[in-house]
Order: C-alpha cells, then sequence, then structure tokens
C-alpha cells in the first residue's frame, strides 16, 4: 500500500512544508534587528553604521534607520550589499544608490511576516491627496466629480500594482482624494506616496538635429534643455544635455499597454505596445526624423520624457512600422515594473500631499480577541459536528480542515494577500462548507455498506461515486471565481483570487489527503470498521407535492423583501457605498475603541465608525468619527454626551465619498450575470439544459431572498458584504449539482421510474448530506453572529440566510424547475441527454397535479 501511496505521500508532505515555508516569519521582526543578526560579512563594520544611522534617526535627521542607511550609502557611494554577500543583486547593476535601494528594499520585506494584517488589525499608512486646478481650466461640478472618480480608480489600480492588498481608497469633498495602506510604513517606504500620485505623462518629442547646449548657445525657440542621465560600463553615471521639443510628436494616449522585460544583456527596460493610431503616427514621427538624416544632415533623435524627466533619446535611423516601442534607462527591475504600472495607469489631474498619518487598528484590542476566539469556536463546533456523525471519519475529516487551512494561508501568503478580519471570517466560513466533499464521500461509503460491501470496497466505490458530484459543482463554483477575478476589481477581484484558491485546496484535502489517510487506515487494517451516526435515512418524502406551497411561501418573501429594498432607497447602503461625514476630534482623555463603540451603540447611532491617527511628525493624535450623511454633528454630541471625561473638541468635518465605488458594483453585477451565464452552458454541456435552467434560476432565488431576508432585518450594506453575496452564489450552485448529479445517475439505474419518482429519489437519497452540509455552516454562522459584531456579524449573518435559501431551493425550487423545464416527461429528458434507454412500464410519465 506504502508503494502505490507512495507519490500521494510525497506529494502530501512537499504542498505542506512549501506552505510553512511561505508563512515564516509569521510575525514582523524590527528592521534593525533584523538586519543586524542577518549580516554575514563586516559585522562590526555594519554595527556602526547602524549605530550611525539610529543617530541621524534620534537627530530627526531622518525618520528611521532604513532611510537613513540610505542617506549614508549615498553620500558615501558605500555598497551595502558588502555586508549581505548572500543577497544575490543583479550582475549588470553597477549604480550604488540603486543596488542599495533594491538591498534595502529586499532586507524590509524580509523583515516583515508573510501574511500581512488589514487595516483592522494592525493599522498602516494614510495620506491626502488635493487635485491642482489648471490655470484657466473652469469645471463644472458634475465635471470634476467625474475627473476626481477617474483618478480614484487610476489610483486604485496603481495601488493594486504595487502588491498592496485590501486598501482604502476614497473621495473627501469635492477635490480631494484620501488612501489608507495597510502593512504600510512611510518611514520605511517613503517612495510609496510618489508612486501612487504621479501623473504618467508619456511624450515622444523631437531632439534638435543640430544644436548642442553649451556655453553661449541659445536654446532654440519651441526647444527646452533636458538631462539625459545614462550609466557607464563600471556603473558610474554622467549627464548628457540636449534640446528638446517642448511641444510633443505625440503622446501616451496612443500607447495601449506597458510592461518591463530584461533587454539581450540582463537590463530593464519598458516594452510600449502602441494603439493602432499610435502604430501609424509614430512611423510617421520617425520616418520625419530619418529624412533629416537621409539628406545629408546629422542622424535624429527621439527623445521620451515622463512627467518632465527624459528617459532615453534614441538615434532613429530609418522609418520604425512596429507595433511597440521600448524605454531604456539606469533603472532597476522594481523602478521597470513601477514604471510600467503608471504607464498602464496615467492620470490627467495633478495631485499634491496634503496630510499624511498613521492609522491604528479600527477594531479595539478586546473585538480581535473576541473575534479570535469565536473564530476558534466555531471551527470546534465543525469538527465536534463531523466527528459526532461520523467517528473516525469525522477526525479525518478534521485533519483534512487543518490542511486546507495551512495551504490556503500559504498561498495567500505568496500573492501577497493583506488578512482582515473579515477575511478571517470567509475562510472560516468556506472551512465549514468546505467538509461537503467528505459529507459526500462518507454519504456514498454508508450506501455501499449497506449493500454489504467491506470497507475497502466501500471506501473506493464511495470515492468514486461521489468524484462526479465533487468535480462539477466545485468546476461550476470555479467558474463564479474566474468571472470575478476576470471582470471584478478591488473586493470582487479578491473575493474571487481567495474563493478560487479555497476551491482547489478543498479539493486536494478532501480527494488527496482524506483518502490517504483513509486507505492507511482501512487497508492497513488500522480500523475494522467506521461507524456513522444516522439522520433522516430511508425517507420517502414527496417534495414534488410541496412544491405548490413552498413557491407561494417564497414568493410571498421576495415580495416583501423587494418591496423593503425598493421602500428603504439608498438607506440600505452603508457608508461604503454612499460615503458620510468625517469628523475630526482632539480629546484630553484616549479611550478603547471598544469603549467608543459601546457609547455609540447605547446611545442609538448606526454606522458610526472610529480610528485613531497620528500626523506623521507629529506627537498629536487624533480621532476619526465616520458617521452617515449630515449626522456627523449630532453624533459627536452625542458622544460628548456619554463621554464627558474624554473632553473631545471637534476641530473639523468633511464630507467623505464611496470607498465602494460604482465601478466595483457594476463590476459585482456584471460577474453575477456572466457567472449564471457560464452555469448555464457549462451545466447543458455536463448534463442538459434543464439541468441548467434549474441552477441559474436557484441561483438567483437565493441571492434575491438574501438580499430582501437581509434588508428585512434592518441591515446595511457594507463593503464586505460584496463578497459575502458572491459567496452565496459559490454556495448555491454547489447545493444544487449535488442534487442533479443524484438525479442523473438515478435516471440510468431506474430505468423504469417516472420523472417524478426519480426527482423524488435523489432527493430524499441526498436528504442527509444536504442537512449535515448546511448544519456545518449553519453552527459556524450562528456561533459568529452571537460573539461578534460589525462586519463579521454581517457576514455571518448574510451565509446564515445563504444556507437556508440555498437547502430551500435545492429541494423545492431547482428540482421543480427542472420538472417543468420537461413538462413531467421522462422521455423529453432522455431525448436531450444520455440516459439508460427508457422501458415501457404501467401508467403515465408525467405528473399529476
Amino acid at each position: 500500500m506504502l508503494k502505490r501511496n507512495l507519490w500521494k505521500l510525497v506529494l502530501c508532505l512537499a504542498i505542506l512544508a512549501w506552505s510553512v515555508a511561505q508563512l515564516i516569519p509569521i510575525q514582523d521582526e524590527p528592521f534593525v534587528g533584523y538586519v543586524r543578526t542577518h549580516a554575514s560579512a563586516k559585522q562590526a563594520d555594519f554595527a556602526k553604521l547602524l549605530d550611525e544611522a539610529a543617530a541621524r534617526k534620534k537627530d530627526l535627521k531622518a525618520p528611521s534607520e532604513f532611510v537613513a542607511l540610505k542617506q549614508i550609502g549615498k553620500e558615501r557611494k558605500l555598497d551595502l550589499s558588502q555586508y549581505f554577500p548572500h543577497i544575490r543583486l543583479e550582475d549588470s547593476l553597477k549604480n550604488v544608490e540603486k543596488r542599495n535601494d533594491i538591498l534595502l528594499g529586499e532586507l524590509l520585506r524580509l523583515s516583515k511576516g508573510r501574511l500581512q494584517l488589514g487595516l483592522d488589525l494592525k493599522g498602516g499608512v494614510a495620506f491626502t491627496l488635493e487635485a491642482v486646478e489648471t490655470p484657466n481650466e473652469k469645471l463644472g461640478e458634475a465635471e470634476q466629480k467625474e475627473k476626481l472618480q477617474k483618478a480614484i480608480e487610476i489610483i486604485g489600480a496603481r495601488v493594486n500594482g504595487l502588491g498592496v492588498a485590501e486598501p482604502v481608497i476614497r473621495p473627501v469633498g469635492t477635490n480631494r482624494i484620501e488612501i489608507q495602506l495597510p502593512g504600510v510604513s512611510t518611514k520605511d517606504n517613503p517612495d510609496v506616496v510618489e508612486n501612487v500620485k504621479a501623473p504618467a505623462r508619456l511624450d515622444f518629442r523631437m531632439v534638435h538635429p543640430t544644436a548642442v547646449p553649451g556655453p553661449g548657445v541659445e536654446t532654440p525657440p519651441g526647444y527646452e534643455i533636458k538631462f539625459l542621465e545614462q550609466e557607464g560600463r563600471r556603473g558610474e553615471t554622467f549627464s548628457e544635455e540636449v534640446f528638446v521639443k517642448r511641444i510633443p510628436e505625440m503622446t501616451g494616449e496612443m500607447v495601449a499597454n506597458s510592461f518591463a522585460r530584461p533587454d539581450m544583456y540582463g537590463k530593464p527596460e519598458v516594452i510600449l505596445e502602441f494603439t493602432k493610431e499610435g502604430k501609424a503616427r509614430f512611423a510617421d514621427v520617425t520616418r520625419a526624423i530619418a529624412e533629416i538624416g537621409q539628406r545629408g544632415g546629422p542622424l535624429g533623435r527621439l527623445a521620451i520624457v515622463l512627467d518632465g524627466k527624459l528617459y532615453s533619446a534614441p538615434t532613429v535611423r530609418e522609418e520604425i512600422n512596429s507595433d511597440s516601442a521600448q524605454i531604456t534607462g539606469s533603472f532597476s527591475d522594481r523602478e521597470a515594473i513601477n514604471l510600467a504600472n503608471v504607464l498602464n495607469n496615467p492620470l490627467d489631474v495633478e495631485l499634491r500631499i496634503m496630510e499624511q498619518y498613521e492609522v491604528g487598528p479600527t477594531l479595539a484590542a478586546d473585538s480581535i480577541v473576541t473575534a479570535k476566539n469565536a473564530f476558534i469556536v466555531s471551527t470546534a463546533l465543525t469538527v465536534l459536528f463531523m466527528v459526532v456523525f461520523y467517528t473516525i471519519g469525522g477526525f479525518v475529516a478534521a485533519i483534512g480542515m487543518g490542511v486546507n487551512v495551512l495551504i490556503t494561508l500559504g498561498v495567500m501568503a505568496s500573492l501577497g494577500a493583506t488578512l482582515t478580519m473579515p477575511g478571517i471570517a470567509g475562510i472560516v466560513l468556506t472551512l465549514a462548507m468546505s467538509v461537503d466533499s467528505n459529507i459526500l464521500i462518507f454519504e456514498r461509503m454508508r450506501e455501499e455498506l449497506k449493500l454489504g460491501k467491506s470497507l475497502g470496497s466501500a471506501l473506493e466505490s464511495g470515492f468514486d461515486k461521489a468524484w462526479s458530484a465533487i468535480l462539477d459543482s466545485n468546476v461550476t463554483t470555479l467558474l463564479v471565481a474566474a468571472i470575478m477575478i476576470v471582470l471584478g476589481t478591488g473586493p470582487v477581484k479578491g473575493f474571487g483570487v481567495t474563493l478560487t484558491i479555497g476551491i482547489f485546496t478543498t479539493m486536494f484535502a478532501a480527494v488527496v489527503v482524506s483518502k490517504l489517510l483513509l486507505e492507511y487506515l482501512i487497508h492497513g487494517e488500522v480500523i475494522k470498521s467506521m461507524k456513522m451516526f444516522s439522520v433522516l435515512q430511508n425517507t420517502n418524502i414527496d417534495f414534488l407535492k410541496y412544491t405548490k406551497a413552498a413557491v407561494i411561501g417564497t414568493v410571498v418573501v421576495l415580495v416583501v423583501g423587494i418591496g423593503a429594498v425598493v421602500y428603504k432607497g439608498k438607506e440600505i447602503y452603508g457608508i461604503d457605498f454612499v460615503g458620510g461625514d468625517m469628523v475630526t476630534l482632539n480629546f484630553a482623555k484616549k479611550l478603547e475603541t471598544s469603549q467608543l463603540n459601546a457609547a455609540a451603540q447605547k446611545a442609538g447611532l448606526k454606522d458610526v465608525s472610529f480610528s485613531y491617527q497620528q500626523p506623521l511628525g507629529s506627537n498629536l493624535e487624533v480621532l476619526k468619527v465616520t458617521a452617515p450623511f449630515d449626522q456627523g454633528a449630532a453624533s459627536v454630541a452625542k458622544l460628548q454626551q456619554a463621554l464627558p471625561d474624554a473632553k473631545f473638541e471637534v476641530v473639523g468635518t468633511t464630507r467623505i465619498g464611496a470607498s465602494v465605488g460604482e465601478e466595483i458594483q457594476w463590476n459585482a453585477a456584471k460577474s453575477i450575470f456572466w457567472a449564471l451565464v457560464l452555469i448555464l452552458i457549462y451545466v447543458a454541456f455536463r448534463f442538459e439544459i434543464g439541468y441548467g435552467v434549474g441552477a441559474v434560476v436557484a441561483t438567483l432565488h437565493d441571492l434575491i431572498l438574501t438580499v430582501g431576508v437581509f434588508v428585512l432585518f434592518d441591515r446595511q450594506f457594507n463593503a464586505s458584504m460584496v463578497a459575502a453575496i458572491l459567496l452565496i452564489a459559490g454556495y448555491s450552485i454547489n447545493d444544487t449539482i449535488v442534487v442533479f448529479d443524484r438525479i442523473r445517475e438515478e435516471l440510468k439505474l431506474n430505468p423504469t421510474g417516472t420523472l417524478r419518482d426519480i426527482i423524488n429519489r435523489a432527493l430524499n437519497l441526498t436528504l442527509s448530506r444536504t442537512i449535515i452540509t448546511g448544519g456545518t455552516t449553519f453552527l459556524t454562522a450562528i456561533t459568529l453572529i452571537v460573539t461578534t459584531t460589525g462586519d463579521v456579524n454581517d457576514i455571518s449573518f448574510t451565509l446564515l440566510i445563504g444556507v437556508i435559501t440555498g437547502t430551500f431551493s435545492s429541494l423545492f425550487i431547482a428540482t421543480p424547475v427542472f420538472f417543468w423545464w420537461h413538462k413531467g416527461d421522462r422521455k423529453h429528458v432522455e431525448a436531450h441527454h444520455d440516459v439508460a434507454p427508457t422501458y415501457e412500464w404501467q401508467g403515465s410519465s408525467k405528473a399529476s397535479e
């Protein structure tokens, strides 16, 4: 047995080892302590440098030792890589300053925990940017708002390109943008603001063919002097002065895409791919420049200028009728990637920094502890639930869950994901649903054991018969995730990535890890039997009989829920969707966030949040209170009354916009639409069109019903709710596919049964699995609802509704739609997909109402 399963064992151990390696180190280590212990050469000399860096920080000559080391290296042209020979840098990179930048950046990365925490758990850095008005450009309010929203979308794309997950980006007032980046510090990463706000205006300009700057040389009309930095063979830098035309021949608007890559010598360059119009214009420009040299004059040059800086000025010998061009220069790999990132997301508005400040965690310490305990308890309940029902099998499923979590976190760490409290809640809830694959296998094994098979045979048959349901249910959920990744942005795309990771890790844990353990226990004769607790076995419920009553009931709830949504209008949206007031307060006594939340709740304040912020370079900390529109002043007044000892004093009030913009909302809607289309196509291909229609109708039913019930309970939608609703779509289709897979199987096994009998039999046979799977998720959701607040509570409540509606729809919506689509006639089903041929039987195959 060991020889047969050796490859599985090696694969499991290798993946687990990789996951653990990705998670180490688990926590951040102070930068100074890390570099002091990891300098592998000339440690004494480097220790003196660190002492000097600490002195610079103490004397306020540098914000941190990280920046101080950069300063020392630049001033003395000192290559710091000599102290870290084990860290390999590009051989072609000779510039000392750039080598130090890359080295220190890598050391900073290595000193950080691999899985970074979000703003709610750890805080981060925030800054406010203001749009600079262009002289003589008077924009109306609508145009100004549109321009600011476009800038927010572009900045969002840039931040994602920097590898920062879960940022908060929202408008403040009419001409400002607030950006909060979790796990980032401007003390250690001072260039992050510049990378975000750079306009990225790209120009292709002509270099004067004859005039060269020098003593007594006047600048030709229409030209200006630019400096071109170049790097010699030994890494030394020198500048060349050239006259560059002020008016560009073409701009970056004609560039469709840009990306970084190494050139033939291994040095980084940025490739520009032109649009169709850009290709034609570039050919015209280069032809005109080349003709100067062809007429006997000096060879012409074309300058590539970005944000006023001359990056390169290559010689043009002939017309270049190409789809692309390249920018070369003395920059590092990271600089080339950042350059390509901003070129793909150019800003048409200049932004200036108005404020920079450190942001504290938005969740109180005791709230974090409570939530952690809730996650532990809810996961323990899931394990206990599985052990009660499946004994040894439950313990195997629990080990699979542990492997699932470890691999999921390992993959998230490798992708640079940020872990937030709602994200952790999503993992815990997904974990509760992930045991479904084990439940399918165990229920199939139970059926095989009832037929008198041995435990070993039941194991193999159980896996074989459960495989199609596991595959189809996970593939349909994967389609939903793929659409989120392709069409989504922000939290929608992030959730799509997380869901994709969860699908693969769940299948690996169930099909490889769990089976490997069971094979060892059973074939190795460690266990002789596998007891399973029975629930809802041998039922004979006529589900289709109750369809009419079920449909009437669900229609009533749907109408009431939709009515509530229409009646409340924008009131159903929280601050994340519509914005609100942000009040800045000074205080005499600092209170814990939990005390503020308790006081707000007691005062009847809804959708109010708190965060402490400290402007960089200042010791003064302020409290930011976020409240719904036009409720900021009233909310603060109630807080002042409830907490007089704090002596809150209003510094200022501003209006903030939505952090979940219209683009994210629209992309979420598009994701759901196209996911349903793909589900219809896949299910129609794998099963038959009637199954696809039933699956889509059931999923739509679950989504609409969940939203309606959520609103009926007087809750508001926030950013994390987008992911929660998309999670329900995945859960719903998963539940439905399991039932449909059994109907397809029963059509083959029971050639004389009516379609009504086949559907009822399939529903009864999968009822135990449906209840147990729903039960594990139900227990987890209930635990989190009772013990947590805020976003985690809303996510859990949403999934609780989703579990109930998903279970209901798989029994009373999806299968009746399939039944009605085929007019209750088995022959109609057989005419459309490959099942067992119909034999003669007594009575009608049509349903009698």
